[in-house]
């Protein structure tokens, strides 16, 4: 029995090291660094920061700023009003700025076609005078464009002019500029016109005939295989150049259902491409995305009432954002995911929103749901402040059992298997140990009834063989 003991144990020991392997989380993939100051690369859909070089350290933006200013002038003016150029807008720029299609003061063209200009060609000209348009001065427009990142959420930005051209005050981040980029090319106005690959002028004082110009974006241009900056997966994006800021880069690339930005700062004319085809290529070869609602069943998928923040909800009366995803490494699963239940929710929440489900991976970001109603908010009775709902500190009494094993990693499955498969391992082993007791037990039976028959033999009884062999044994002890 001891033998069998001691092959349990050293079994069970065997199997713990099997599993430790398997339950440990895969690490974050490492990033390929980059030549530049300053890089990142962010999950366009989730906004998980993939990899980022710097992200935090302020640099200075160049052109890339024209994608605010696009933002800013899209969502507070009608496409189709006409913007006239002023004197200070064409001339009230710094020495080697550049005109290059020569605007000239008295043009008119309209917003959609100062957007074209602006993000294809990067006129400082017409940055000037869209600012002008929307803003009724360069000054109040640059108000705008801080108060706009601040609802994005950009804490370590500033914008000083919203062409990009040198000012001490005009300062970003990597991380600041990837946000910014990810608000803009959410917005499909923005997106159809910084993806298009050339536009064309209508006539003007210097060019009676217009004229046709392209984008300046190489990534987003070149179309042979052989060129180093081809790169076919990339669909819009800003350049960005000035003797202080150096070359500055914002791309957007999907593939395989993914987008991705990529942001660097303080590059070389060399480094600013390939920088951003290695970001691109680390994000695309390293991570998948997993849609929240069709994989979380917490709240959402109860077979009883829910309560959150003193209201009850029915089975089928919430939902997760069937759009929303998050981004895990490629070897992990969705149950690797640590998870929050948020309930203190912003202002600017979403219509019918609930309550929210945050996702981190080893503490890093990689997605969010807002939990939504079905109902009409009239109709939710106002609860009590303290939320009712377990969160991580303190599950509450209906749904505590839920709370906890929704806590669990999800390779608590493999630890129950494991206990299982040992389980049924012992179980095996003692069968096995009771079959050779039976085995022994028959074998010592018969050797009985062999020696009944030989004493029967020779005339002797089983009494008379036992009291004999006592005698023997006295004997033996004298």
């Amino acid at each position: 029995m001891k033998r069998t003991i001691r092959l349990i144990t050293t079994l069970l020991l065997v199997l713990s090291l099997w599993t430790l392997p398997v339950l440990a989380r895969p690490d974050w993939p490492t990033g390929p660094g980059v030549q530049s100051e300053a890089g990142i690369v962010v999950d366009m859909d989730s906004g998980t920061v993939l990899f980022g070089q710097n992200i935090h350290v302020q640099e200075i933006p160049a052109s890339i700023t024209k994608i605010l200013t696009a933002l800013v002038v899209i969502e507070n003016s009608n496409l189709d009003d006409p913007v006239t150029f002023s004197y200070d807008a064409v001339y009230n720029v710094e020495e080697g700025a550049g005109n290059k299609l020569q605007i000239e003061e008295g043009d008119v063209l309209t917003v959609r076609e100062c957007l074209y200009l602006m993000l294809l060609l990067s006129s400082n000209q017409a940055a000037n005078a869209l600012a002008e348009h929307v803003g009724g001065s360069r000054e109040g427009f640059v108000d705008m464009m801080n108060a706009r990142i601040a609802e994005i959420g950009c804490t370590e930005s500033h914008f000083a002019n919203p062409s990009g051209l040198n000012d001490d005050t005009q300062r970003t981040t990597a991380y600041d500029m990837a946000l910014i980029a990810r608000e803009a090319y959410q917005n499909p106005t923005l997106l159809e016109i910084n993806s298009s690959l050339e536009a064309q002028l209508p006539p003007t004082k210097n060019r009676p005939n217009g004229t046709t110009y392209y984008m300046e974006h190489k990534l987003l241009v070149t179309d042979d295989p052989a060129d180093e900056n081809y790169y076919p997966d990339a669909i819009a994006g800003k350049t960005g150049y000035t003797s202080q800021a150096g070359q500055t880069l914002v791309t957007y690339a999907r593939r395989d259902g993914r987008g991705q930005i990529t942001v660097t700062l303080k590059s070389t004319e060399k480094t600013h491409y390939s920088d951003t085809i290695a970001l691109m290529e680390f994000g695309f070869d390293n991570f998948y995305n997993l849609n929240i609602s069709e994989n979380e069943t917490e709240y959402a998928a109860q077979d009883g009432p829910v309560e959150i923040g003193g209201v009850s909800y029915e089975p089928g009366e919430l939902y997760y954002e069937p759009e929303a995803v998050l981004t895990l490494p490629n070897d992990s699963v969705f149950a690797d995911a640590e998870k929050t239940f948020v309930t203190e929710l912003p202002e600017d929440r979403p219509e019918h929103a609930v309550a929210r489900m945050d996702y981190t991976y080893n503490e890093r970001a990689i997605g969010q749901a807002w939990l939504l109603t079905t109902r009409n908010p009239s109709e939710e009775a106002a609860g009590p402040a303290t939320p009712s709902v377990p969160d991580s500190q303190d599950p509450g009494p209906e749904t505590a059992g839920e709370g906890i094993f929704s806590r669990l990693p999800g390779n608590i499955f493999l630890i129950g298997g494991t206990i299982l498969l040992a389980g049924v391992i012992l179980g095996i082993l003692l069968i096995w140990r009771r079959i050779q007791d039976k085995k022994e037990e028959e074998r010592m039976r018969i050797r009985r009834e062999r020696r009944r028959q030989r004493l029967a033999e020779i005339g002797c009884s089983e009494e008379e063989f036992a009291r004999l062999l006592e005698e023997r044994k006295k004997g033996d002890r004298a």
